[in-house]
């Protein structure tokens, strides 16, 4: 399927998705407590956003309910996304959005596609960096790339998942030198992905900045290019990777969705509180802390933005060998 047509189709279901208007639900909304999936395990980004969410939706009461979050974990993820998909419909059910939701809608054997979600907000991209221990002889990207294209062998990557953002980005290396495979070794936290880096033990890291900012303080890690379109404020002398001529751009997203089929009037107050809350000092606080590039983009506009992504991450699933099988 061309590109272009996924893109168009993911759009459309995406608003069909969205739900229509009914005089069922409750000026009031919303009337109990609602519940927020996390597919990882506490502590991780996407339930440490959703915590700090939350709180802020009742510390500033922005919502009459709170907001009770729920880890469900298995599976990478795959048990909290069955369970979120049963709820369809249903506004008191939201989830934390990353970028495993691509995944769930491409692996033909989970097959949960972006038409059963109702995007509400995107409240941040976390963007991958590229990080060398501080005495590596690797002191640009551009002489890590050469490296690679001179003896990829002597190259290796600490990442956190075969198909997570940070692979993906090993990906889009490859692609900027043709031919080149290489190698990485996965991790069960970007923590220990960075540590591996900072040990020696690997030559660098696709992982969040935040993940390694404590070895970066501590000089033993060196950031060489971080992908984000545009320089971080807490990083303001760290290049991007256009900046430096590599079209390579990746972040892991921060972000909220309700099931397909929820009614319009609940969309459009969650949208509200979650804005509010974005907009308050807590969560700049908290996104300059986590070194976040703070974007927020409401129901429309998070909707194109995760069809577009779609795109790009098809590409590189049917490239690692996670492509929907023919029909």
């Amino acid at each position: 399927m061309l590109r272009r047509e996924v893109l168009i189709r993911a759009a459309a279901l995406l608003a069909l998705a969205a739900g229509s208007p009914t005089t069922a639900l409750a000026q009031n909304y919303p009337i109990k407590p609602i519940e927020l999936v996390v597919t990882t395990s506490a502590g991780s980004g996407g339930d440490v956003v959703s915590r700090a969410m939350a709180e802020i939706v009742r510390k500033d009461k922005l919502l009459p309910q709170l907001i009770t979050v729920n880890n469900r974990v298995g599976g990478a993820g795959v048990v909290g996304y069955t369970y979120f998909k049963t709820r369809r419909g249903d506004p008191y059910t939201m989830m934390s959005v990353t970028g495993t939701i691509l995944l769930m809608a491409h692996r033909p054997d989970v097959a949960i596609g972006l038409e059963n979600y109702t995007p509400l907000a995107l409240f941040a991209i976390d963007p991958q960096t590229i990080m060398v221990q501080a005495e590596s002889p690797y002191k640009t990207f551009k002489d890590l790339m050469a490296a690679l294209q001179k003896n990829p062998d002597s190259v290796v990557a600490a990442t956190t998942s075969t198909a997570g953002t940070g692979r993906m980005v090993i990906h889009l290396m490859e692609k900027q030198i043709p031919g080149t495979r290489i190698k990485f070794v996965n991790f069960k936290g970007g923590g220990e992905a960075t540590t591996s880096v900072a040990g020696g033990h690997t030559t660098f890291t696709t992982e969040n900045l935040s993940e390694g900012q404590g070895f970066v303080e501590g000089k033993k890690l060196r950031v060489l290019a971080i992908a984000a379109d545009k320089r971080l404020p807490q990083a303001p002398d760290v290049p991007t990777l256009q900046e430096l001529g590599y079209p390579i751009t990746a972040g892991t997203i921060r972000g909220f969705t309700f099931t397909a089929g929820v009614p319009k009037e609940a969309v459009t107050i969650m949208e509200a509180a979650l804005k509010k809350a974005h907009e308050s000092p807590e969560w700049k606080e908290i996104a300059r802390r986590n070194i976040f590039q703070d974007v927020f983009m409401g129901n429309a506009e998070f909707t194109q933005f995760l069809a577009k992504r779609m795109v790009q991450y098809a590409e590189f699933f049917d490239a690692i060998g996670m492509g929907k099988k023919p029909q």
